[in-house]
């Protein structure tokens, strides 16, 4: 913890010498919308101190999360919900960039509108084709014609919401930035860089495994609470249609289709919690390694214990939670009022190519999960 609390500072630090609370982006889009007309674009310097904050801020948070019963308890519930503002407001702009990048792309590809070159023929057809004659273009699918119609003006639909949410999260990023509130966190901080408070009494049995708050202090044994949040997470993902997800192209994913309902699928929540456990999992099994290291503020010690199968069960449900937003925002722009049809059509579409992304990750989650645990050198 005191070395997050010592990333969070050293982020800050390069936020407030960068000087971009008035001109740049805090959330560093750097997608299709990523800086509106007449902005000047973030610098890349404060764009990566923003990002270093919210990653410390979350960091900091999840350990409370699993090891706060060796904490101060009051102090403790004061700062989680801190922590979790910052970091979730700190998010959202970049998260609204992404989104608007990958829905785009996925329109340019599913609409087909780019020519691609055919390729050369080769053996006895090659020497029929004069030298320094380009091969022939590739026209479209005709199949993907009314999809191409409506491309455009969905595109504009997607871009003209999700930039007005951008925009939103930036100022209330910028407003955050500069409030008491984010003050006060950075205060808390920078006393936890220093001294983690821990719990006065009921202290648990010491261990190999511990972690001190500074010089002199007595040891806490780390292992039963990191126990705990990887049990959490093993009962999360029992839970899970692991065996239907193991099966690729099953469909699961687009049982709901494009309901009326504007809620999210529910069969996304569960995944989305186990996302979370992962994240918290990681970061307990950090926090045990840098209690065995000392607790030098090397990350990349800590880096180094994590299992390789977790790093990639994680990148996979990263890309679920992407993918189910992005089918969230496609169905929200499909209800719009008054559209042509052809821009629903292409929506829709849209929507079932996002949704068959979340299924897709599903099956890479399920088949990272079952690989036998393999250890970073």
């Amino acid at each position: 913890m005191r070395a997050q609390a010592t990333e969070f500072l050293r982020a800050l630090r390069r936020h407030r010498e960068s000087g971009a609370s008035g001109a740049g982006a805090p959330g560093g889009g750097t997608g299709a919308g990523a800086s509106a007309p007449g902005r000047a674009a973030p610098p890349a310097d404060d764009v990566d101190a923003v990002r270093a904050l919210r990653r410390a801020a979350r960091r900091i948070s999840g350990t409370l999360h699993t090891f706060q019963p060796l904490l101060d308890a009051s102090w403790a519930e004061e700062m989680r919900p801190e922590l979790a503002w910052l970091s979730g407001t700190l998010a959202l702009e970049h998260a609204y960039a992404s989104r608007l990048e990958r829905l785009l792309q996925a329109l340019h590809r599913l609409s087909g509108s780019a020519v691609f070159p055919a390729p050369r023929p080769v053996g006895r057809a090659a020497a029929t084709v004069p030298a320094g004659v380009p091969a022939p273009a590739r026209p479209a699918s005709p199949d993907r014609g009314s999809l191409t119609v409506g491309t455009a003006k969905a595109g504009a639909l997607l871009d003209r919401q999700l930039t007005l949410a951008r925009t939103r999260a930036h100022s209330t990023a910028l407003q955050a930035l500069g409030s008491s509130r984010f003050h006060a966190v950075a205060d808390q901080v920078a006393l936890l860089a220093s001294e983690v408070p821990l719990r006065a009494t009921g202290r648990p049995d010491r261990g190999p495994a511990t972690s001190a708050s500074g010089p002199g202090t007595a040891p806490f044994d780390l292992r039963p609470l990191a126990a705990a949040a990887e049990e959490r997470l093993t009962d999360a993902v029992t839970a899970l249609p692991l065996v239907a997800a193991g099966s690729p192209y099953n469909a699961q994913a687009l049982v709901h289709g494009l309901s009326p309902d504007p809620a999210p699928h529910p069969q996304d929540a569960p995944w989305h919690q186990v996302r979370l456990l992962l994240r918290l999992h990681r970061y307990a099994l950090e926090a045990l390694a840098g209690a065995d290291t000392g607790d030098t503020g090397d990350s990349g010690n800590t880096e180094a214990a994590v299992d390789v199968r977790l790093l990639a069960a994680g990148e996979a449900l990263d890309r679920h939670r992407d993918a189910s937003e992005a089918a969230a925002a496609a169905a929200q722009a499909a209800r719009t009022p008054r559209i042509a049809p052809a821009t629903a059509y292409a929506l829709g579409v849209l929507h079932a190519d996002q949704r068959h992304e979340v299924e897709a990750a599903r099956y890479a989650f399920q088949h990272s999960w079952r690989k036998e645990p393999i250890r970073l050198p």
